[in-house]
């Protein structure tokens, strides 16, 4: 069966992405920080065509994020581009070159019409104006029982946190202080959010927390 997931580091202050956010700098002043334990990891390495890396305490929990993933759901500003109508003299393609990490279809909220984008590899961008449900089942259609992984940013994680359609998620506490910058868990209301710990993983730089969503009493 299908489950919506994601998984986001997070500083210890609650922040996923830094201040001044831009194209240039799309996680912000400090931003790429929450990261460094990733980027040396083998298995990271791996998908991204490099050779080497380290193996350790971490690397479990990557491989368990890359794999059952059938499609992604990610917001506009998680794709980039820029806000309003999409630019047709220079078509913004995403952040990540002609051949994108995903490899599988990727829905792309927006509120503006866009035909699907192809890139290598097998990734497509499609891009959906009617809702975060309309794309939750678009998405679950073409996982065909793999799982549907949240790809960001932090507002599109609140929205489907809000609607209760989120399974279970997993974050990669950073030591360090952001002070500012984008939050995760702003604008969820009351305490009507129930989480179940599953488990707790220690690693260099970082620790890893998954929980077990469930809404209501």
């Amino acid at each position: 069966m299908s489950m919506l997931r994601f998984q986001l580091a997070v500083s210890l202050d609650g922040y996923v992405a830094g201040p001044d956010q831009s194209e240039e700098n799309p996680l912000g002043v400090g931003g790429m920080d929450l990261h460094q334990w990733l980027f040396e990891l083998e298995a990271w390495r791996k998908e991204e065509g490099q050779e080497g890396g380290e193996v350790n305490a971490s690397s479990l929990v990557v491989e368990e994020i890359q794999s059952n993933v059938g499609a992604y759901v990610m917001g506009r500003n998680m794709f980039g581009g820029g806000p309003g109508p999409w630019s047709e003299d220079t078509p913004w393609k995403g952040w990540w070159g002609d051949d994108p990490p995903y490899h599988t279809p990727v829905f792309v909220l927006t509120h503006h019409p866009r035909v699907p984008l192809q890139m290598e590899g097998g990734t497509t961008f499609l891009f959906v104006t009617d809702g975060i449900e309309s794309a939750l089942e678009q998405a679950k259609q073409a996982a065909a029982g793999m799982d549907v992984v949240l790809g960001g940013g932090a507002d599109v994680v609140q929205q489907y946190l809000a609607a209760g359609l989120v399974d279970d998620f997993e974050l990669h506490i950073v030591p360090i202080l952001l002070g500012a910058g984008e939050r995760l868990f702003d604008d969820l209301g009351g305490g009507d959010l129930k989480l179940q710990q599953l488990r707790a993983i220690e690693a260099p730089g970082v620790t890893h927390i998954r929980y077990r969503v469930a809404t209501g009493d």
